[in-house]
Formats: C-alpha cells, structure tokens, sequence
C-alpha cells in the first residue's frame, strides 16, 4: 500500500526529528559535594538508602575507576569546567567566600561550548569558583559571574554552606534582600556587636570541632564574618528543597530546545543539616540522613525528566567533586554514628588525599536512548568533560582550549572498554598519577595526616608505587622492587608539568 505524500513526510520529518533529538540530547550533570565511593549502594554502601542513584546504576554505565580532577572541591570544579588541570594555575585552591572569579570571562567552557551548540545553559545549587572582579558590592549587581562564563541562568551560593554570605544569588543580585537591611562581608576582622561561635557557643545548635566558629547564621557558625540582610538568609534545612526547585523549574521551563543543567548539589557537605523529614532516615546521622537527601534531589530530576517524557533523550551525569569526609569542621555525630558504614569504601584515603578515596568517586551515566546499561573499568575523568562535550555536538576545541581534556566519549557511551591512558590525582601537597594499574606519589614533605579529619594525606619522603590491580587499599609500596617503572612515572609526571598540556 502506497502511503499519501503527506503522511510520508509526516513520517520521515518525525524521523528527523528523533535522529536529532538523539544526536543532540539534554545534558544534565547531577554533581554532589563529599560524596565517597562507598556512600552509594551501587557501589557496595549496605547501610544508606539511595534508591535513585543506584537507578541511575542500573539504567546506565557505572564506572569504577571514574575520577574527579582533584581532592578538593574548587580545584575539581575549575577542572570540569575548563578542561584545565587546577594545579596547573595559581589561586585555584579552596576559595574563601569573597573571593574573585577563578574563570575568566572568554575563557572556554563546557557552557560555553554547549551555547555554541544551541543549547541553553543553566547552573543551579553550589558555586565555590568565586565572584566578581575585585572587593564584591554584596547589595548590587554581582558580576562576572556564571552568567559571564557560558551560564544563560544561575541560581547558586556563592561559596559553601560553612561560609558567609549565607544567602543566594539569582544571575547577578542576592534573592529577597531588603535594601533597608543591606549585607556586610568580612574574611578579615570581626563585625562590631555581631556574636561569633567563638565568643558565644550558648547561641549555636550544631557546634564546630574545628575552625568554623565566626559569624553565627541559623544556630551554626561559619567561616568569615557576615552583617545584615536578614530576609534573604537561606535556612540549611530547606536548601536541598530550593536547590532542586530550581532545577525542575530550569528543565520545565527550557525543555522544547536542548538544555544543559548542572545541578550541584550542597549534600553531603558540611554543615549537615537536612530537612526534618530525612532525619535519622540512615541511621548513620546528619551525614547519612544528607546523603539520603542528596539521591532525593537527584530522584526530583529524575521524576521531571520522565514526566516530560525526556528521559529517552537526556544523558544524565552523577558524580561528585572528591571523596568523603566524615568530620570536617562541626560535632554532628557522623564520627560517633559511622558503624560499619565505610565512605571511602575499599579504597584509601578520602577528601584532601593523594590515595585513591581523595579523587575516585562515583561516576555513572545514563541516556536510555544511546548507553546500554552496564559496568566500565575504563578510566575517566572530570576534567575530559569539555572535550567530550564538544565532541558530541560536532564541534573542535581550539588549539589552546582544555589542555587536559581527553575526548573518551566512546567510554562514556560505552562503544569502547578504553578511556583515558592516565589520569593525574591531586591532593593536597601534590600530586599522583595513574597508568593503567599503576599508580605512583611522588616524594613530598608535609604531614602524613589531617588531624583535624583524620585523613591520611598520602605525602612521604619516599617515593610510593602501588599496583592496584593486586588491590585497591594501596597499602603495599612496591616502588623499591621496581625502580624503573617509579622512574619512568616520574618522568612522565615531569613530562605532564612541563607541557602545560597533556590532550593530544
């Protein structure tokens, strides 16, 4: 039967469009904060539910040797971004909450290669890359900003939730201040007649273990020193709700064009203060019950992206900044109510550490309508997300762009068992590098230890080779049975450095 003109054109232009729609799918990257390779039940956690991120597991690929640019939270984000190795660039650590924009506008992004794309950007929850161009007007316009660096909408913190201002910023302007009740921000000296966790612990809720103890906001003292503009302060408590009310409102309101969000999520970073119906839904304590709360922010992107019938043409992203930490600055019973529970799980070390738990962390990606479900032992990393972004909307870096992005969208699709040859893992102190199974710490003087988190650092005076292939703790230096295979790493790693590039 010969079929009308006008129904096959119906039919080969919906063709078309599914094939584009295939080719150009949503993007969201779900990014949490703290959160380890052991948290999640896909990857091995017994005691805390996390009924959505192990869906995401089960309906994509689950990488087990997918790594974040670095340790801590800065440096990881300023790598996915940019495509560029944060150490490789002063004034890249752990912001402070004043601090001045690390990317520079005309700086090439992964927003900024996805607008180029035709895709609408948008950034929601935490930022910690810093704001403006020199001392921040908190009561005005605030910028650059997200919006300056490939971000058609922002809606986010400006640092963490243990630093002032403790208020959010809509594009370029805090939400809800009252200019009768303008904000004062200081990371030098105290306010006048503002109490501080220090000198009035009988106002606090939540108490710090160690720093954290200046301008108090909620019932917790903060880093730094904050004044004023009292209705736009959030409430810890319902952050998670806020952050990802905006996150199904950015999708509801730009799914008829390709989009890109990047959620990134407050949880499970201190301070751990969830909403009340999480509570002691772990049984592990705040720091439990924030991860719970995290899977439940993932869960509400999930939930839109199938009621919108978006799911078969979204490739959804979930990993985290670096890995876990369990007391990192307040005496909230997560030490106390650990149990048997092991965030880093069979790996060592954690947040701020050169061993494997500082930088390996869940890593899972899911797009129904391309990646076949499954586990990958390709090696992958954060830092490859603007090659690999620019690569799946046809486009070409320039010579000059992401110099350490690799373009392993293959792995990332799954098409190939093969990602990245090395990755370079940095912690405080230095750095590491991985090839293939081994793995390699340079020499490096400074503590063994954070006391204040008790995390081994991974720096030694000697120098450390662990084949991970016989196990994932790296607990048996072999660097003295192989003395070539340590030179031949170090040479590399001197080769990385000196290139100020390590793409192809």
């Amino acid at each position: 039967m010969k079929l009308p003109a006008t129904i096959l054109l119906a039919l080969i232009f919906a063709a078309g469009v599914a094939r584009a729609a295939t080719a150009r799918p949503n993007i969201v990257l779900i990014y949490a904060d703290d959160l380890g390779y052991g948290d999640v039940g896909a990857y091995g956690a017994k005691r805390i539910p996390t009924p959505n991120m192990d869906r995401l597991a089960r309906e994509g690929l689950r990488f087990t040797s997918g790594y974040a640019p670095s340790a801590t939270c800065t440096p990881s984000r300023y790598a996915m971004l940019t495509g560029e190795y944060a150490w490789r660039q002063k004034g890249t650590g752990i912001a402070p909450g004043d601090a001045t924009l690390i990317i520079k506008p005309g700086r090439t992004t992964i927003a900024t290669i996805l607008q180029k794309a035709g895709y609408r950007t948008g950034v929601v929850g935490k930022w910690h890359l810093g704001l403006g161009a020199g001392k921040i007007d908190w009561n005005g316009e605030i910028k650059p900003g997200p919006n300056e660096i490939g971000f058609d909408e922002s809606f986010i913190m400006a640092a963490t939730g243990d630093r002032v201002p403790c208020v959010y910023v809509r594009n370029h302007r805090i939400v809800g201040l009252d200019p009768k009740d303008p904000i004062e921000v200081s990371y030098g000296r105290p306010i006048p007649g503002e109490p501080t966790g220090k000198d009035n612990p009988e106002l606090l809720r939540i108490h710090p273990s160690h720093g954290h103890d200046q301008s108090i906001v909620n019932g917790i003292s903060r880093i730094g020193y904050m004044k004023g503009g009292k209705a736009a302060l959030w409430k810890d408590e319902d952050m998670a709700d806020t952050f990802a009310g905006e996150a199904v409102k950015f999708i509801e309101q730009n799914h008829r064009q390709p989009f890109f969000l990047f959620f990134a999520l407050h949880d499970p970073h201190v301070p751990r203060v969830p909403h009340p119906r999480f509570a002691g839904q772990s049984g592990l304590g705040p720091r439990g019950d924030a991860i719970v709360q995290a899977d439940w922010s993932a869960g509400e992107v999930l939930k839109t992206l199938d009621r919108l019938k978006l799911a078969e043409h979204t490739l959804v992203i979930l990993s985290s900044d670096n890995g876990p930490v369990v007391d990192d600055g307040y005496r909230d019973d997560a030490v106390e109510k650990l149990g048997d529970h092991t965030p880093r799980g069979p790996l060592r070390g954690g947040k701020y550490s050169k061993f494997e738990a500082g930088t390996r962390v869940p890593f899972i990606v899911r797009w129904p309508g391309r990646v076949k479900p499954g586990v990958s032992d390709a090696i992958v990393c954060q830092v490859d997300f603007p090659a690999v972004l620019a690569a799946l909307t046809g486009q070409t870096l320039g010579a000059n762009d992401a110099p350490d992005s690799f373009n392993v969208l293959p792995a990332l699709l799954g098409d190939s068992k093969t990602g990245r040859d090395h990755v370079v893992e940095h912690g405080l102190g230095g750095v590491g590098l991985r090839v293939g199974n081994w793995k390699y710490i340079e020499p490096a003087s400074g503590p063994t230890m954070n006391v204040n988190t008790n995390t081994e650092l991974g720096n030694d005076p000697q120098p450390q080779l662990f084949d991970l292939g016989a196990g994932l703790g790296e607990k048996n230096n072999v660097a003295a049975q192989h003395p070539d295979k340590v030179k031949e790493l170090q040479a590399r790693l001197d080769q990385i450095r000196q290139a100020g590039r390590s793409r192809p």
